[in-house]
């Protein structure tokens, strides 16, 4: 059994957790004009989905690139984010105390940073992962997920990618090659996730 005599937090009372994964960004980087459009289409649902986690107890994970800045704080970078032309999309998204919030140097989430050591502390066995890009920091850290046996979940309408059509075949990448359910968030039935996590848990003791 694993000791948590340092542990600050406690186990989530559910074993899924939600990902926000680079949403608190500047938008200024190749093709962010583009990746902007198709952010805003999802924000709307991204902020309903944060707010029904919330509501069913589900852990909320902000996972961020640190834009090659290690020593810069958190609330420094949001207030970059929301001086930017994407500000529109992120200030609805703004972390809160409640929330966790992980650096990342690359692309998956998971790589060089304490994530998985989170989720472990946390008792987790089922992602949802959201945010930007589908069809690059979203399907690496869905395969480094599934590599390491998480349910994982990628809600149509809450990510986006350059275009509707590099984002469809991201999804459908994903679905067939790290068993991801692509449903769209409304479809997502969060209490009917958290029991299979439970039941799926209970079976593997």
């Amino acid at each position: 059994m694993r000791s948590r005599k340092h542990a600050q937090t406690s186990p989530s009372p559910v074993p899924v957790a939600l990902l926000l994964i680079d949403v608190l960004t500047t938008f200024q980087f190749p093709d962010g004009d583009a990746i902007l459009q198709g952010a805003l289409k999802t924000r709307d649902a991204l902020v309903k989905l944060k707010t029904r986690a919330r509501q069913a107890g589900i852990p909320v994970l902000y996972v961020n690139d640190n834009f090659g800045d290690w020593r810069s704080e958190k609330e420094v970078l949001i207030g970059r984010c929301l001086q930017a032309k994407g500000s529109q999309f992120v200030r609805p998204l703004i972390p809160d105390s409640q929330d966790y919030f992980v650096l990342k140097p690359m692309h998956s989430a998971f790589y060089m940073t304490p994530l998985e050591v989170l989720l472990l502390h946390l008792e987790v066995e089922t992602l949802i992962l959201t945010g930007l890009t589908s069809n690059s920091c979203i399907s690496v850290t869905a395969h480094d997920a599934n590599m390491r046996g998480f349910n994982i979940y990628i809600p149509s309408d809450c990510s986006c990618a350059r275009t509707s059509k590099e984002h469809l075949q991201a999804l459908q990448q994903l679905n067939a090659m790290a068993g991801a359910d692509i449903r769209r968030s409304s479809a997502l039935k969060l209490p009917d996730l958290i029991r299979a996590a439970q039941n799926s848990k209970r079976g593997a003791r």
